[in-house]
């Protein structure tokens, strides 16, 4: 069952995450010139980490580990490659590449966080 509570924290950490992601990105693939599937997937890396830390102690009260930050980065980090690539592939706009890319994660991230990654277990 979703917690709009818990939903809404996700989200307002998901807004810091977007605006490093964008800034990233922008920077790698408008001033660099690299790959917006490159692009994605380093920017998603690198506002990852936050995100990552900030839910897991803020938005889902778990304790980070090691394992945890894998299973996020694997998949999420996924989804971006596959977004920036098939960006790529259909020379979509880097504007409609981040949106894009926003909508799915937040939605996928949050189920994918919730159901996976930061699943509490039962004793």
């Amino acid at each position: 069952m979703i917690s709009l509570r818990r939903f809404g924290r996700y989200g307002l950490v998901g807004i810091g995450n977007t605006l490093a992601h964008w800034l990233v990105f922008l920077a790698l693939h408008q001033v660099a010139g690299v790959s917006q599937a490159i692009s994605n997937l380093v920017a998603f890396s690198m506002a990852a980490s936050l995100s990552y830390y900030m839910n897991a102690n803020y938005t889902f009260a778990v304790r980070p580990s090691k394992r945890r930050y894998g299973l996020f980065l694997a998949g999420m980090g996924c989804l971006s490659l596959v977004v920036g690539a098939l960006s790529d592939h259909i020379h979509l706009s880097p504007w409609l590449t981040l949106m894009s890319f926003s909508v799915v994660s937040l939605m996928v991230g949050y189920a994918y966080s919730h159901a996976v990654v930061f699943r509490r277990r039962d004793p």
